[in-house]
């Protein structure tokens, strides 16, 4: 039910989730995971959220890497919703992450709600370069194949709209895997600024659904 794609010569699959996963790498990349949520709003006097984003998100992690078995795991920044929030996460989360990492190559990429370390495990670092592929999480506009994140696009085709990956020939920008996260629509000028004709958004949900965006 994935959307496989090339990028600079690799080929990617798009994952119904919002996840990525390059099969010759055995690599997962997820972004915007924005653990601890619903924690930093209550801590910042915001929204009062039912406190269970930051469970849900690491189940469909889970769920995920059981599926697809990767040594490396990248998460692409916006991992947590700030740097207290770390701090903040539940000892259940703490002890189901370091489950998810054990025996893997984990690198946690700074965004820009988590600009710092993480003192949880793993590497953290600014950006990653893998093979032709760099990994960061807002992306650069003079930069080709490049993943990135931090925008959760989404695009509205019937319905409700739907997180989406948005590609083009120079690079791939993932939705949000996080639960608790709001999105921006694939059409936005911040968007069409950064993709190329032709172009295309890939909508998660049952499965991976790619269709033509037009962009200017």
């Amino acid at each position: 039910m994935h959307h496989a794609f090339t990028l600079s010569g690799e080929t990617l699959h798009a994952l119904p989730s919002g996840a990525l996963y390059w099969p010759a790498a055995r690599l997962l990349c997820v972004s915007d995971l924005h653990l601890g949520k619903s924690e930093r709003l209550a801590r910042r006097g915001g929204a009062l959220l039912p406190p269970y984003e930051t469970r849900e998100t690491l189940h469909r992690l889970e769920a995920e890497i059981d599926r697809t078995a990767p040594a490396t795991v990248i998460c692409l920044g916006d991992s947590f919703d700030d740097l207290a929030a770390v701090r903040g996460l539940e000892e259940e989360a703490r002890l189901r992450l370091a489950r998810l990492m054990a025996g893997r190559a984990w690198t946690w990429i700074e965004g820009n709600h988590d600009a710092g370390p993480v003192e949880i495990g793993g590497t953290h670092r600014a950006q990653m370069t893998l093979g032709p592929l760099t990994f960061r999480h807002i992306a650069d506009k003079g930069e080709t194949a490049e993943v990135s994140g931090h925008y959760h696009p989404k695009l509205r085709l019937k319905g409700a709209a739907r997180p989406c990956f948005l590609l083009d020939a120079d690079r791939l920008i993932l939705p949000a895997f996080g639960l608790y996260t709001g999105g921006l629509s694939a059409d936005d000028p911040a968007l069409a600024a950064l993709l190329h004709p032709p172009a295309l958004a890939i909508l998660t949900g049952p499965r991976a659904l790619p269709v033509p965006l037009p962009v200017r």
